[in-house]
């Protein structure tokens, strides 16, 4: 049999590493090191009514790109996700005060998550895959979003949308439609069947 190919993730996300780990894949972590902001910034001057999808795929694109750059001989996964509501895009909040802004905002309304994966190889991207979730959080009070900041903590500044569907955050929603993977930030099935398809995972 064939040696598999080393399995890189070029992520820092705890929540991607424990999909995949829990997956069964071998892996090591290796995260990206590219300026997400600088590249959202160019997309939006070249482009007003700038696509949600299309920035999560080329950030992950990025991600890949800089990791397989510097480790040729390995396959690297790497991922992406945009939250938007009515054009915005959000960034993750800097704080749990940036957090109850997002979440204010959220409250009530229908929003986006577009998560991409891309897979790169000798420095180049060769697969790409984007998904789409919807989601809608419900019309909390103040009390109870004032309690779920102290409960939740400084760890839901990791999550865009300030919330951790797989926690104590999933309280929070109304209406969840779209691949539970997705939501967390991995599109686990079809980035598991390419990997199957090169030969990267056992079929």
């Amino acid at each position: 049999m064939a040696e598999l190919q080393h399995v890189i993730l070029a992520s820092g996300s705890q929540t991607r590493h424990e999909m995949l780990k829990a997956a069964g894949l071998a892996f090591t972590v290796v995260p990206a090191d590219i300026d997400e902001q600088a590249i959202r910034k160019v997309l939006a001057l070249e482009n007003e009514a700038i696509d949600p999808a299309n920035v999560a795929e080329l950030l992950a694109r990025a991600k890949g790109e800089s990791v397989s750059k510097a480790n040729l001989g390995d396959l690297i996964i790497a991922a992406d996700q945009t939250l938007s509501l009515n054009g915005h895009l959000f960034s993750k909040p800097a704080d749990l005060d940036q957090a109850r802004e997002t979440l204010l905002r959220l409250r009530g309304e229908q929003h986006f998550l577009h998560t991409a994966v891309a897979i790169a190889e000798h420095g180049d991207v060769t697969w790409t895959h984007v998904e789409l979730a919807r989601l809608k959080l419900r019309n909390f009070s103040m009390a109870y979003l004032n309690d779920y900041l102290l409960r939740a903590g400084e760890g839901i500044c990791q999550s865009v949308g300030a919330y951790q569907i797989e926690k104590l955050g999933l309280q929070l929603f109304e209406e969840i439609n779209g691949d539970y993977f997705t939501i967390l930030g991995l599109p686990m099935l079809p980035l598991l069947a390419e990997l199957r398809r090169r030969g990267a995972l056992t079929d």
